[in-house]
């Protein structure tokens, strides 16, 4: 007989399909200005009309991976990008019932797999400064927790966390037998990371993606790193072939190409000096201290400012209700100088 599971038929999503194309693009924290042409080109350059028939091969990429982070392939699983691979640690390490802990806002794909699989989140919010207390997310954390996922920095408030407090969490999450996924989506805008302890400890899992710094959106790559026991569990989930050729030959000319990351990191800093140093002159209140994003709160209505951006800027950007002290806030995807001049040319002439 037909069947329908009814966690789908609940489960509320939005699919936004909207033509992006000829627009400032700051809403998805993306890299408005994307990758060198040159390095794209140099990947381009290796690809065969035999190798677009063929299947990916993802071993050598992983190797180049590993070299990269100072690892072996043991540790590592490529993934259609980060969002692919939390989603099998959620099919991995949690049961049907089972209790899921995570700040909100944040990420929310984690709130909408817990749905999906039937999990139950527990929340843990922002303080209306705007910071977490690591002591919240640690009293939520009994016994028959399965799963706890932190964010380093996190999307979209852009907090981070101190070795010592990460520390405190580890204590506490392996006491309980608690498995820690923390996603560093936004690694190298903000340097410091917790990758070792998921190369050097059990029931640790770090996500990345090839998305945001590494300005490959639309290859759509990540990967999971952990101890070998915890990526055979993750790899048995993955379809096969679940990466393409084209995202590995462009991620490979990024960490081949000498000083393609230095580069690309030199050019955001840029960008967010520049708009930070705006924001004060200008007297706007923003919240954000890592990440490639930032929450600006506006003199004038988020919601309009949102929409005539669009209309009359063509820029796009967003807009978040109740957004602690600072109220109804708009969140801006930071680019390189050159972009995020184009947008406060913009908010200067509507936020008014």
């Amino acid at each position: 007989m037909y069947y329908l599971n009814p966690k789908i038929k609940e489960l509320n999503r939005i699919f936004d399909q909207n033509d992006r194309s000829d627009y400032l693009r700051l809403d998805l924290n993306e890299n408005p200005g994307g990758l060198p042409k040159e390095i794209v080109k140099k990947a381009l350059d290796k690809i065969t009309p035999e190798l677009v028939a063929e299947y990916p091969e993802t071993r050598h990429f992983t190797e180049v991976l590993a070299r990269h982070l100072h690892t072996d392939t043991s540790h590592l699983c490529l993934v259609n990008g980060s969002a692919e691979g939390i989603r099998y640690i959620f099919e991995a390490f949690t049961s049907e019932g089972g209790r899921v802990v995570g700040v909100v806002p944040s990420y929310f794909m984690f709130q909408i797999y817990s749905e999906m699989y039937g999990r139950k989140f527990i929340q843990v919010p922002y303080d209306n400064n705007l910071k977490m207390d690591v002591n919240h997310i640690i009293d939520k954390l009994t016994d028959d927790t399965q799963l706890l996922i932190i964010l380093n920095p996190n999307n979209p408030m852009g907090n981070t966390y101190t070795e010592a407090e990460f520390k405190k969490i580890l204590s506490v999450a392996k006491a309980k037998q608690i498995t820690i996924l923390i996603d560093e989506a936004y690694h190298y805008f903000y340097p410091k990371t917790f990758i070792k302890y998921a190369l050097n400890d059990e029931h640790v899992f770090v996500t990345r993606t090839f998305s945001k710094l590494f300005s490959m959106a639309g290859c759509r790559l990540g990967y999971v790193v952990g101890w070998p026991e915890g990526i055979k569990m993750v790899q048995k989930l993955c379809t096969p072939h679940n990466t393409n050729v084209f995202a590995l030959k462009i991620a490979e000319a990024v960490l081949d190409t000498p000083g393609a990351l230095d580069k690309l990191i030199k050019d955001f800093n840029e960008g967010r000096n520049y708009f930070v140093k705006w924001l004060d002159q200008n007297d706007y209140q923003h919240k954000g201290e890592a990440g490639n994003f930032i929450f600006i709160k506006p003199k004038t209505n988020a919601d309009t400012v949102v929409k005539r951006m669009k209309k009359e800027k063509k820029i796009l950007i967003k807009s978040y209700p109740n957004v602690g002290e600072l109220g109804d806030c708009l969140r801006i995807s930071i680019g390189g100088k050159e972009y995020m001049e184009k947008f406060t040319k913009a908010l200067i002439e509507i936020d008014k």
